[in-house]
């Protein structure tokens, strides 16, 4: 993804992108969508509608935010993550409206591939392993290891997820296939990680 401001992305006529923004080619920004200064959008991204992209948040390639979802500053992604409906980041972990802590903002890193169900809550200062995978109205308020499947509030890991977004059984081996992608895992240590051919 290069750093410099790029023309061949597509705007909604409502949308607004403010000055020193970088877009990446091949990204849809869609109606009431707000690009706030020096954020950073990766190639062929889709900003669904009624969207809120903070300055200073770096969003990779080919991510995709549905309507109605909130990206706040200190949120980093890597490459491939989706954001469900109406999700949400913070980046203060104790706001008051009559106190200002914008010198206080804490970073959330989304790693590659990560999935986000709607009305989830990310609370600000953790990191999302890659593929991991949040479901709908969860809330996070520690780590995620990759891989892993979190529901309820605040968030627990239930489970683990593939690359293809199916839920994982391992054998007494603890060897899990994907029944989409027939990629193979292992899990070791309470950690997952795919097997390479």
């Amino acid at each position: 993804m290069s750093i410099e401001s790029k023309t061949d992305y597509f705007a909604h006529e409502t949308a607004v992108i403010d000055d020193g923004c970088s877009i990446g080619a091949g990204t849809k920004i869609w109606h009431f969508s707000h690009i706030m200064s020096n954020a950073i959008i990766g190639d062929n991204c889709n900003i669904g509608q009624n969207v809120v992209v903070s300055p200073m948040v770096t969003l990779g390639d080919n991510v995709k935010i549905q309507n109605n979802v909130s990206v706040y500053t200190g949120v980093v992604c890597e490459d491939d993550v989706f954001m469900g409906p109406s999700m949400v980041f913070t980046n203060v972990i104790n706001p008051r409206s009559a106190v200002n802590r914008k010198s206080e903002y804490e970073t959330t890193v989304v790693k590659k591939g990560a999935t986000f169900g709607a009305n989830c809550t990310i609370v600000c200062g953790n990191t999302i392993g890659k593929f991991a995978f949040i479901g709908a109205g969860a809330v996070v308020t520690k780590d995620v290891k990759p891989y892993a499947l979190i529901v309820g509030n605040p968030g627990k890991q239930i489970g683990w997820m593939s690359e293809y977004g199916h839920r994982l059984h391992f054998n007494e081996d603890n060897i899990a296939i994907c029944p989409e992608s027939e990629e193979k895992y292992r899990l070791e240590n309470e950690f997952v990680r795919k097997l390479e051919d």
